[in-house]
């Protein structure tokens, strides 16, 4: 039967509650990654292997947002250590790479450094991420934890709603767009000629298996030192890219302590720089110094946005790679520095940057077993397939992350060989009196730490589930005074913050807001989840 109806057309609003398991539960904006975190899980893994079978497969079955090429990080609770981890692996320019070099290469487009192409591949991260949870955490191997990604890679699965909607769009303008022979390789792994990008169409990545086969028989190393590194090197040589073996060979991830801050009895917890969760959390610096006790009210979102542009102000500034910063990043964090910025908050909506947020694509999981372990992982390519390279026969599709760094010399987020760019993904996780509460978070870019203070707030001051908590109508700042909204938040609200100086647009983008998960322990030890109703998400648990 040829369906007569369109999956990604909802015509009426959806209700959805929050799942309660004991066994175990993994939140995934893919149902067959779920699964496949489920499986392991079944098998006798933790939620470490958990979280890297979800987003091993999530580089098969949603490859529109994250690859085999991407990079990812992670916030790991370790029950039997009562403690929080990070897993910083995120990589690094190029060692080849400069400014310079860039711009006598007529690599540039305008002075600025370019999307698509060889140009901005950094060093991909995801499979070193793998590799460290499962070494340090896993109990199986990591080719049993690779197995369900394998399988969907070799024999197929079908297409999703939204999945496929931003598949076929992304095919079409790389149709259009992509046409150097360094794309070829592209459209040959996913848009091959009588290729069905619809809702329910059939997807088979035979060279993606053989890749991920790879990864996990040699615990990664063939990916930085061995056949797939070679294969990169070879590509990229061939088509004037910068990245080399070597800098494959010489790549580490990093563990990390995460950056914290108090909020109203709870700890919310992010990576830090040169990730951007530092953003998040400057915004709840200040914030907590107001009380808030109604969520639709025009004053609790003014504070919102305002906090929100005092915080991204500062981390356009300052954030990049640690090792290159001109201030200690915690000094952002101080309490007197919060209370400092919400003395400066007026009635009336003030500019403190004028940086455009750009489009992404990533993809956040969250998981958790029957022995207390929860991870919080996130995984990209930076925007949606990455920089349109797939390195020949391998499926590995990689980032355009480097399309961050500045080309001005100037800038603390400039270009340099060995240098990590300012990152948008962050995993977000809350603790209470030293103890896990559960992982959150929201995928989309610049959207992230805006969707984490606006999650974290629902849970924390206005008391809702983690489904609700995601449900909840949300807004995005943009630039200068500018904001959007979706549909369904209150136009009355809307109207109020117009007064206040507030460029308040509605955005029928739905994806433009975000995807997120969130799961919480209760007392009893029983998990409580929501899952994104955004996108394809699901929940699978038992």
């Amino acid at each position: 039967m040829k369906p007569e109806f369109n999956p990604t057309y909802q015509r009426y609003p959806s209700q959805r509650y929050p799942l309660y398991a004991r066994g175990g539960m993994v939140n995934c904006s893919s149902p067959q990654a779920a699964a496949a975190g489920l499986d392991v899980l079944k098998k006798g893994g933790n939620a470490m292997d958990a979280a890297v079978a979800a987003a091993a497969a999530l580089t098969v079955v949603e490859p529109s947002a994250n690859g085999i090429g991407a990079d990812a990080f992670a916030l790991v609770w370790s029950e039997k250590d009562q403690k929080l981890y990070g897993l910083n692996s995120s990589g690094p320019a190029p060692m080849g790479i400069s400014i310079k070099k860039v711009l006598e290469d007529k690599k540039d487009k305008d002075g600025k450094m370019p999307v698509m192409g060889w140009t901005p591949v950094t060093v991909p991260g995801a499979p070193m991420a793998w590799k460290e949870l499962n070494n340090r955490f896993g109990k199986l191997s990591l080719a049993e934890d690779l197995e369900p990604a394998v399988r969907y890679a070799r024999d197929g699965y079908p297409l999703a709603a939204t999945l496929a909607q931003g598949w076929k769009n992304a095919a079409t303008r790389y149709k259009q767009v992509l046409t150097a022979p360094e794309f070829e390789e592209w459209h040959r792994t996913f848009n091959p000629d009588g290729c069905e990008l619809e809702a329910g169409s059939l997807m088979k990545l035979p060279n993606h298996a053989r890749t991920l086969e790879l990864i996990g028989q040699t615990n990664a190393d063939a990916f930085y030192t061995g056949e797939l590194a070679r294969k990169i090197d070879e590509d990229s040589k061939k088509h004037g890219g910068y990245i080399r073996y070597e800098d494959l060979a010489a790549y580490r991830a990093k563990w990390v302590e995460p950056i914290r801050v108090h909020y109203r009895g709870y700890e919310v917890c992010e990576i830090p720089p040169n990730g951007q969760g530092i953003v998040a959390l400057m915004a709840l610096n200040i914030l907590k110094e107001f009380n808030f006790t109604e969520k639709e009210s025009a004053e609790t979102y003014h504070k919102q946005l305002e906090a929100i542009k005092m915080a991204f102000a500062d981390a356009f500034h300052y954030v990049t790679d640690p090792d290159h910063m001109e201030i200690d990043y915690q000094h952002l964090l101080d309490p007197a520095y919060g209370a400092m910025r919400a003395k400066e908050m007026t009635d009336r909506a003030q500019v403190y940057t004028h940086q455009v947020p750009p489009k992404s694509g990533t993809v956040y999981l969250c998981c958790a077993d029957g022995e207390g372990n929860m991870v919080s992982f996130i995984q990209s390519n930076y925007m949606g397939f990455g920089s349109g390279i797939v390195v020949k026969d391998t499926g590995i599709a990689l980032q355009n992350r480097g399309s961050d760094f500045s080309l001005n010399p100037e800038d603390a987020n400039c270009l340099k060989g060995g240098k990590r760019t300012y990152h948008t993904i962050i995993p977000g996780f809350i603790l209470k009196d030293g103890k896990a509460v559960g992982p959150f978070g929201v995928m989309g870019g610049y959207m992230q730490p805006q969707g984490h203070v606006q999650v974290a707030m629902n849970f924390i001051d206005f008391h809702m589930d983690p489904q609700q908590a995601l449900d909840a109508p949300r807004w995005q700042w943009m630039r200068d005074n500018s904001v959007t909204v979706e549909t369904r938040f209150d136009m009355e609200m809307a109207r109020l913050l117009r007064q206040k100086g507030h460029m308040i647009r509605p955005d029928l983008s739905t994806p433009s807001f975000g995807r997120g998960q969130m799961i919480v322990k209760l007392d009893n030890g029983v998990l409580c989840g929501g899952t994104e109703s955004r996108t394809d998400s699901n929940i699978a648990c038992f």
